[in-house]
């Protein structure tokens, strides 16, 4: 019964009542929003995944390896610079993949499209550093979504008191 209920309070319907009000139709709606965001987040989650992936493919396929230097490190983009075996110097204007524990100055290895070298990775790293965070960011989303869905719940049934209220006091009258 407990569950029927907290599904009820927690998962939109998409159709509304004949007599909904319209503060209901809009709390309706806004769980409705609630959801539909939490699942495009959810959907950006894999698609930093599966892109991340993709690089990594596309970097195996046609892989070179060089020594670089790393010119600026930061937590999320490091700017890198590499002689490829035929003296072509390249500094990637998008950084280098997976960036985590980078210093300036720092001397590393790095694997790149020969194809395309401004997709480079540091050496041994791939999109599996990638998960955690994506699903950090999925999860965080939904517990987002799930206190507002519990809070649009607890205003909804508010509304259903005042209206079963309003509605008593009118037959008594």
């Amino acid at each position: 019964m407990r569950l029927k209920v907290l599904r009820a309070i927690v998962i939109p319907h998409l159709y509304g009542d004949p007599d909904e009000t319209r503060p209901q139709r809009i709390i309706r709606w806004t769980r409705i929003g609630v959801v539909i965001a939490a699942c495009l987040v959810t959907l950006m989650s894999l698609l930093l995944v599966f892109g991340a992936w993709r690089n990594d493919r596309q970097i195996e396929h046609h892989m070179g390896v060089a020594a670089a230097e790393v010119l600026d490190a930061g937590p999320r983009r490091s700017t890198i610079e590499f002689v490829t075996p035929d003296r072509v110097t390249y500094r990637p204007e998008l950084g280098v993949l997976y960036p985590s524990e980078l210093d300036t100055g720092m001397r590393i290895y790095v694997e790149y499209d020969k194809t395309n070298p401004e997709l480079v990775r540091v050496q041994h790293r791939n999109a599996s550093l990638a998960i955690i965070p994506a699903g950090s960011i999925a999860v965080v989303g939904w517990l987002i979504a799930g206190a507002a869905l519990v809070g649009l719940g607890a205003v909804q049934r508010r509304f259903d008191r005042q209206d079963a209220i309003s509605l008593e006091s009118q037959s008594l009258s």
